[in-house]
């Protein structure tokens, strides 16, 4: 009888997947099948250095080692993220945790690694498996779905080549779905845990402050706009949001750089994300703002060769 209601039970759970979850059961195993024989790029030192250095050695010294190349970067939620999943990699590898150790890559290294990265992605799966749930029998379902879970530049170059941006990626979706259920004190959370564990997502801050100032802190959940000649009460409880809304933010920023600010480090980790003194373009990739950056400096470096060129011409 055990073994009927065993039977049972686990066909209930079959039958409650539908072809979104089977898509990313199918997405997981080609990942899993592409663990070791495939290309991997610098990013792949640069993360097990970060897990080295996270865990062996103290917090005092994370944004100041720099034994490797590949100094450690991320906003500190990222580098205690790295934190966590060092406590794992230690039962795969303890060799790959030590800092000295540049350019390790045994077979257990790459397989947690890669495990990690795969596993991590489940936060964008999820995103959206919420955000198709009721579209999940049309084409339109099919489509956002496979578009954002089987993105062949996710699986491929990020995941594959070594990233996590299949995870904070997940992570601005669930912001975006939960600003769009009107959760927008959730929203603001996630996407300052999000900006504190990769703050390239800076250029999207704009965004989401107009977007919660106007739906959350001048209307509300109740939508009773504050107009300019809204009564004391109603601007008082504009304020109130702004100070809730506000406060879950800054908590999220104190929890992520509030360590390093106590220790007199905070200028040390500001110089580490934005790295002015050998330029915003690090290796020659560059998203969004730094492109056009990345270009106009090409474009003045050549103007400026073809001036020095013309002045050092003798005259007739």
């Amino acid at each position: 009888m055990a073994v009927v209601a065993d039977g049972k039970h686990y066909r209930k759970i079959v039958m409650a997947l539908d072809w979104r979850h089977r898509a990313a059961l199918a997405l997981f195993c080609l990942q899993l099948m592409l663990v070791f024989d495939t290309y991997r790029s610098t990013d792949f030192e640069v993360h097990r250095n970060w897990l080295a250095i996270t865990y062996q050695l103290p917090i005092s010294k994370w944004y100041y080692e720099a034994t490797s190349e590949w100094t450690l970067d991320y906003p500190p939620l990222f580098a205690w993220f790295e934190k966590a999943l060092a406590q794992v990699a230690e039962f795969f590898d303890p060799k790959m945790l030590t800092v000295s150790n540049l350019e390790y890559d045994s077979t257990a290294t790459v397989l947690f690694q890669r495990l990690s990265v795969c596993g991590t992605s489940l936060v964008l799966v999820s995103a959206m498996l919420h955000a198709t749930k009721k579209d999940k029998d049309n084409a339109r379902g099919l489509t956002a779905f496979l578009l954002a879970v089987a993105n062949a530049g996710l699986i491929m170059v990020d995941n594959i080549h070594f990233q996590y941006n299949s995870m904070l990626l997940g992570l601005l979706v669930w912001s975006i779905l939960m600003a769009e259920e009107q959760r927008y004190i959730l929203s603001g959370i996630l996407f300052a845990v999000l900006l504190n564990m990769k703050h390239l997502f800076a250029y999207l801050a704009p965004v989401f402050f107009v977007f919660l100032l106007r739906h959350y802190v001048l209307h509300g959940s109740s939508r009773n706009s504050v107009s300019s000649k809204g009564s004391s009460g109603s601007w008082a409880a504009a304020f109130t949001r702004l100070m809730i809304l506000g406060g879950a933010v800054l908590a999220v920023c104190g929890a992520s750089f509030g360590p390093f600010t106590l220790m007199g480090q905070l200028k040390q980790v500001l110089a580490r994300l934005f790295p002015f003194a050998r330029g915003l373009c690090h290796a020659y990739w560059a998203p969004n703002a730094w492109a056009l950056y990345s270009f106009a400096d090409k474009l003045a470096a050549a103007a400026a060769a073809a001036v020095k060129a013309g002045l050092k011409q003798p005259s007739a």
